[in-house]
């Protein structure tokens, strides 16, 4: 490949063979002459997006638990210690920490008599919509267009994916759940209209096919699955091919992201294997795909992630790491209470100590994602430099069914607009619809003046470092 002659590859390349289509990671081959159009440096430097919600709240939210600061630190603005705090597994990360604490999730709480102890059953349909779900058992769904769809309307239509949408637990439920409210408004996060709810993936051998397996007929990748040959020995002649034409640099690059692709796949055919098995499954009415392990699962939905990013296969995820209700255990979080009855603290304090435990195991999952996006360059930055991680939840105290102050942080650089280390807390009564509203303007849309009850936008940053309550 001449790249001073001007010949060079289009960014959307794919490498095709039987059942497989491999988008490329962004390679200097994609340069014409060595420099970027306007057109160009913008597709190269688009903001990629994941929306993450665990459900329950977190321990820190009750109100002996803010007194210990088991979420948000004591210290607002800079020089915060997160020692106690669940999200100490990020303190090697603050510089792409942004804590946003004091915020009210207040779409999710009862409107009227009916609504009184359906929480658990509207609050995930509210975290990325903070709209109010209507409450129904039928077809009639209605909450709000999410925050990631608004977004893939708007900046994912250039990619072959859109968007994507993964979860964890189990959420293939139909009908009703509780207090009159549909199962959908549980199962989903992302809504494309306030009567769409998104279906989501759970296991990583489904979303694997969808970035990787698009190629060929459904026979022909039926086939393919049935060998034990890699996805990569369907196009290996391909490669080899554009091998020959790459530089050194590109050579390397494509091979680090190969490889990548190959260690995945690898890993889904040996969860798929050992559990076809025929051993007892802790999960066992999970897909074969699916782990038992819960930091196995996530780390596999985090590494399809990573790789849909630098491909640019899609630029927005929704990733529902919990389903509200769930008793699964984790017991490397060092208890051994199950999630939503750990959530039912009561208010003692050894109780919510333990629940404590599960958050900070959770929030324990991030750096793996952190670390593989900064691993990966694109241009003159990494893909952690160009991401924006939204992690909350829309509950506060579970014990209670409360949304007040609840958890929610966000993580990245989103290509400059969020400054990073540094614990904004909104003054009391702030809608956390405002702290979504200004992560839509950090993604471009500028023009947007509300969403859902949101009173107006807060700053994502803070000059200095004085400790002082911030809010819009």
């Amino acid at each position: 490949m001449n790249i001073v002659t001007g010949k060079h590859l289009e960014r959307r390349t794919f490498i095709k063979g039987m059942g497989a289509s491999i988008a490329l990671p962004f390679l200097d081959a994609m340069v014409p002459a060595g420099r970027l159009t306007a057109a160009a440096k913008a597709e190269i430097d688009a903001t990629r997006l994941v929306a993450i919600e665990m459900v329950h709240g977190a321990a820190g939210c009750n109100e002996w638990g803010a007194t210990q600061n088991l979420w948000a630190p004591a210290t607002v603005g800079r020089g915060f210690d997160l020692t106690p705090s669940a999200l100490q597994p990020l303190d090697e990360w603050r510089k792409y920490l942004t804590i946003i604490s004091n915020t009210d999730v207040r779409m999710a709480e009862a409107f009227q008599a009916p609504e009184i102890g359906g929480d658990h059953f509207r609050s995930s349909a509210v975290f990325l919509t903070q709209q109010h779900p209507k409450q129904t058992e039928g077809s009639d769904v209605y909450v709000g267009t999410s925050l990631d769809q608004m977004h893939a309307q708007r900046f994912g239509q250039s990619t072959p994916i859109p968007s994507m949408q993964l979860c964890i637990e189990n959420i293939n439920q139909s009908g009703g759940c509780a207090y009159g409210y549909t199962c959908v408004y549980t199962d989903s996060i992302s809504w494309a209209s306030p009567t769409e709810p998104l279906p989501v993936i759970r296991d990583p051998r489904v979303a694997f096919e969808q970035l990787f397996g698009a190629g060929g007929t459904a026979r022909e990748r039926a086939m393919r699955r049935r060998t034990s040959a890699s996805i990569l020995d369907w196009v290996s002649g391909r490669v080899a091919e554009l091998q020959r034409e790459l530089g050194p640099n590109d050579r390397d690059r494509l091979d680090r992201y190969l490889q990548n692709v190959r260690e995945l796949e690898r890993r889904i055919q040996m969860v798929e294997a050992q559990n076809s098995t025929g051993q007892e499954r802790e999960l066992p009415t999970a897909p074969a795909g699916v782990p038992d392990s819960f930091e196995e699962h996530v780390q596999l939905m985090f590494d399809l992630q990573a790789l849909a990013f630098a491909s640019d296969t899609t630029r927005i995820f929704s990733f529902k790491m919990g389903r509200d209700s769930s008793a699964r255990v984790f017991p490397e979080s060092g208890t051994d209470k199950p999630f939503h009855p750990a959530s039912h603290h009561g208010g003692r304090e050894e109780a919510i100590l333990d629940f404590h435990k599960i958050n900070k195991y959770h929030v324990s999952m991030l750096p793996y994602f952190l670390e593989k996006l900064s691993s990966i360059q694109e241009g003159d930055a990494n893909l952690l430099d160009k991401t924006m991680i939204i992690y909350g939840s829309p509950m506060a105290d579970g014990n209670l069914h409360n949304h007040r102050r609840a958890p929610l942080i966000a993580l990245g650089g989103a290509n400059g607009h969020l400054e990073g280390n540094v614990h904004l807390k909104a003054p009391d009564g702030t809608p956390m619809a405002n702290a979504m509203l200004s992560f839509m303007h950090a993604l471009g849309h500028d023009d947007m003046d509300s969403f859902g009850d949101s009173t107006g936008p807060m700053s994502l940053a803070m000059s200095g470092s004085a400790a002082v309550e911030y809010g819009g």
